[in-house]
């Protein structure tokens, strides 16, 4: 049985522009895509790509505009790559199929190309087709549950079907206005922290994957089951009958494992908050402190520092009667609700990080979450349970890059995790 390592099949890929359209599949043997990367990150508002071609000169003639003998050259001058050109793609792999088809990706830039007299090698940064109108500016009047306007916002400005959204119910209100921001600068920096989901902590990402848009909470993601096991060790489990070894683990780098003076000065542990109401013109103080989370990834909470005091300090000017047509005292979507608690639960949720590659697998996304069971480190005998109990356990995948070559495919992710234990409730 194939190894989901193995070469994947390129079924479709083509390079298209007014119209002209350049197979770069390989079935021609000449002009073609060598290598692909394919990127998702619950911390970017669209999904990416870098595309390697192995270009021969001989794939398309030149645009008359440049060019009246109908001399073939390259895709970099012939085509050429300027303005509107889409890259439209459908790989398929042991564990799913990356089809673009429908919704081809937009060519953003071209990395300096190596030259011959003969060829070339063209590297083509790919970006979603929703690239252009994330940066839209937004410039109406939103009320109303946040999650809601949120929808709206992703329907009018880019004009993505209902069944393409994903999002957490939020149980605050907030009136807003665009105030010409970006689509994406608006909901991922001025309304994700200020959510707060129907149950959890505040705090949201406003991210794209295969499927649509999300705009989901924190606590919403570490709540999911795992779609994936995989694990880390020396021992081959697969056999003629399974497939285990699709989900062993290639590569393990631990990128970070707590930094207490980081978190610290971020507020994690314990920070003052004063709020100001300009209407009775009161100030209020409140030390805000983690004594937990409500939803976490591993069976430990992070060990809380001892402080004597609070390490960070936020000012608030409250929003009263702002963004109403009459005479108002109500706070607006007040801070109080979330200030403190939004920082704490972004903080703690990048407490741990490591990277891991493994054995293509489509079928996961930049917000999964996914059992990791890594191997104990000791000189006993590791003949019963070989699972460091410590370091297992669930992870949500921040980002995730699958990679295609002539003769691989890969997967590789950076995964984060707010706690330790494999086991809930563990002590």
């Amino acid at each position: 049985m194939a190894s989901a390592s193995q070469r994947s099949l390129f079924e479709l890929f083509e390079i298209i522009k007014n119209g002209r359209v350049i197979d770069i599949g390989g079935n021609d043997g000449a002009t073609k895509a060598t290598t692909f990367d394919y990127y998702e990150s619950i911390l970017s508002p669209n999904v990416t790509a870098v595309l390697t071609v192995a270009d021969v000169a001989s794939a398309v003639e030149y645009n008359s505009k440049y060019e009246k003998q109908e001399i073939e050259g390259t895709l970099s001058s012939a085509l050429p790559l300027t303005g509107d050109v889409d890259v439209r793609f459908k790989i398929a792999t042991k564990y799913g199929t990356l089809d673009f088809t429908k919704k081809p990706l937009l060519f953003d830039k071209e990395m300096i190309p190596v030259q011959e007299s003969n060829k070339e090698f063209i590297v083509m940064n790919l970006v979603s087709s929703h690239a252009k109108q994330i940066q839209l500016p937004v410039n109406k009047k939103y009320t109303g549950n946040i999650s809601n306007s949120v929808r709206k916002i992703i329907k009018e400005y880019l004009k993505v079907p209902d069944n393409k959204i994903f999002t957490s119910p939020s149980r605050n209100a907030m009136n807003f206005y665009g105030g010409n921001e970006s689509v994406y600068k608006l909901i991922c920096e001025k309304i994700a922290p200020k959510t707060i989901p129907a149950k959890g902590n505040p705090g949201y990402f406003f991210y794209e994957t295969q499927d649509g848009f999300n705009f989901r909470a924190i606590d919403d993601l570490i709540s999911q089951e795992p779609v994936a096991t995989y694990y880390k060790n020396n021992v081959i489990r697969a056999n003629l009958d399974n497939d285990n070894n699709d989900f062993k683990i290639l590569s393990k780098f631990d990128v970070k494992r707590d930094d207490l003076v980081t978190a610290a000065k971020s507020g994690l542990f314990r920070s003052r908050n004063i709020f100001w109401n300009p209407l009775t013109f009161e100030y209020t103080e409140k030390i805000f402190k983690l004594d937990g989370l409500e939803e976490s990834l591993g069976g430990i909470d992070i060990d809380i520092p001892d402080f004597e005091s609070y390490t960070r300090t936020h000012f608030h000017i409250l929003d009263v009667g702002c963004f109403d047509s009459g005479i108002s005292c109500d706070v607006n979507n007040s801070p109080i609700e979330w200030t403190a608690k939004s920082t704490m639960r972004y903080n703690s949720l990048f407490s741990q990080i490591c990277e891991i590659t493994v054995p293509c697998n489509i079928n996961l996304r930049a917000g999964d979450v996914i059992e990791c069971d890594f191997e104990i480190i000791t000189q006993d005998n590791k003949s019963g349970n070989a699972i460091d109990p410590t370091q297992s356990g669930r992870y949500l995948i921040e980002n995730l890059c699958h990679h295609f070559d002539s003769t691989n495919s890969y997967t590789s992710m950076r995964l984060v995790r707010d706690s330790y234990g494999k086991y809930k409730g563990a002590q």
